[in-house]
């Protein structure tokens, strides 16, 4: 078996949303990089997930997340010939400003911007032992047919359920019952317009009775199957206690959403009218909502976020409803007019740890304000403040929570990204009066 030993300055671990653009800041600052992604390709939710629909980059009409996930997202949209929603209203609907990409070409751009930025990327790969150091972090991973020993001098996290804190042996918290994941897949081969309405529902609420259709199976269980097949079932199935934070979990969440892709499709094709329905596409996971979060520096509290407290130490934004899936599905929360949220350094930052971050929605938060925190723009923004953190970390030759926030914010709005304002009180006014 070939053995490598690599010396870095910073390592992230987990090519997802958050980790991606971690590692694609720290390299861009001149730091030695390298991303350790136990799957094929980039992107995490957005790809492997097929949530390809991320958002929300902005809040009353003026723009909150920018910076490298945004130049990803924007660059996924023209080159296949997509389209930006308009930002310059709030819609009544949020998802309405969640943007549509290709996610294909999302992983290409987001590996041709590691590459063209010097991340060394090392997929199929799974930390086995982390072990802190003088100066930094030893990572042991293994592959296939070799094994790997990284000496760092900064450590990201950005597994989305915090394992290497987990593997350190620092605190986390989770829920006994985590919320549904979702096996993103679309339908087709009917025409919505000749089916009946009427007739449809009779059978899908027979289908419910007799269990040929299962709870969850369709997130919202009242509603009209009708408005199921026009959207495809995209987004619109739930696998309760969907959970990613072990193998033997993560393969009975990915086993539990295919088998009700299954029935739903023996279902749909039972329809009249539906005859020939078939799966345009189907993700190879389900996507989790949620593991574990650790336990920071600070915690962001769900009136924190619902408040738009202004953390001293902030550096990023973060706009979303409180949006918790449950068994009777989901009904989200939105902010009040004008409030926005901020994401504190501090939250990043396991307690009591050095030469350590975590991004994503593993960030400290209570579970309410995590279901919020969780979405891709305000996990690209906190990646990329973790990467700077860590990179300008690794250049002093200090700890991230003794960087200097003004000059980790002077690091980021250089590479495009938007910190928070300490005067919000005008984004606020000039929100309301542009509504």
């Amino acid at each position: 078996m070939e053995h490598v030993t690599d010396n870095i300055d910073v390592l992230v671990i987990g090519g997802g949303t958050a980790g991606t653009i971690a590692a694609v800041q720290a390299s861009r600052l001149g730091e030695r990089t390298a991303l350790v992604e136990s799957g094929s390709q980039l992107g995490g939710v957005t790809t492997t997930g097929g949530v390809s629909f991320p958002g929300l980059f902005h809040a009353w009409g003026q723009q909150i997340v920018a910076g490298i996930g945004w130049e990803l997202v924007t660059n996924a949209v023209a080159l296949d010939s997509g389209q930006l929603p308009d930002f310059s209203v709030q819609p009544p609907r949020h998802w309405w400003h969640q943007i549509r990409i290709n996610g294909p070409v999302y992983a290409a751009l987001a590996e041709e911007a590691c590459l063209q930025s010097g991340v060394q990327l090392h997929f199929y790969e799974i930390p086995t032992e982390v072990s802190e150091t003088e100066k930094g972090w030893k990572v042991e991973t293994v592959g296939k047919s070799m094994r790997r020993t990284i000496m760092t001098k900064q450590l990201i996290d950005c597994t989305g359920g915090a394992n290497i804190v987990g593997v350190i042996g620092l605190p986390r918290l989770r829920e006994e019952e985590t919320q549904p994941g979702t096996l993103i897949f679309k339908l087709g081969g009917y025409d919505i317009e000749s089916l009946d309405d009427e007739i449809i529902q009779a059978h899908f609420l027979a289908a419910i009775e007799d269990s040929r259709l299962q709870h969850g199976d369709v997130s919202n269980p009242r509603g009209r199957f009708i408005h199921f097949l026009r959207n495809g079932g995209e987004n619109a199935q739930h696998v309760f206690e969907a959970d990613a934070s072990t193998s033997d979990r993560h393969t009975k969440t990915n086993i539990a959403g295919r088998q009700s892709l299954l029935r739903i499709l023996r279902f749909v094709r039972s329809l009249p009218g539906c005859e020939n329905a078939c799966v345009l596409k189907a993700q190879p996971e389900t996507a989790v909502r949620e593991t574990y979060r650790i336990v920071g520096e600070v915690q962001i509290t769900h009136r924190d976020y619902t408040s738009g407290r202004i953390f001293d130490d902030a550096i990023s934004y973060s706009f979303y409803p409180i949006d918790l899936h449950d068994h009777d599905g989901v009904k989200p929360k939105p902010l009040s007019e004008g409030i926005i949220a901020t994401v504190p350094l501090r939250a990043l930052i396991p307690k009591e740890s050095r030469n350590l971050l975590v991004a994503g929605r593993s960030v400290s938060s209570d579970r309410l304000a995590n279901s919020a925190l969780r979405v891709q723009a305000s996990c690209m923004a906190m990646g990329q403040a973790a990467g700077a953190a860590a990179a300008l970390s690794a250049r002093l030759e200090t700890t991230p929570g003794q960087v200097s926030v003004t000059a980790l914010h002077e690091l980021l709005i250089q590479h495009g990204a938007i910190v928070p304002s300490l005067d919000m009180k005008k984004f606020r006014d000039k929100a309301i009066k542009k509504k």
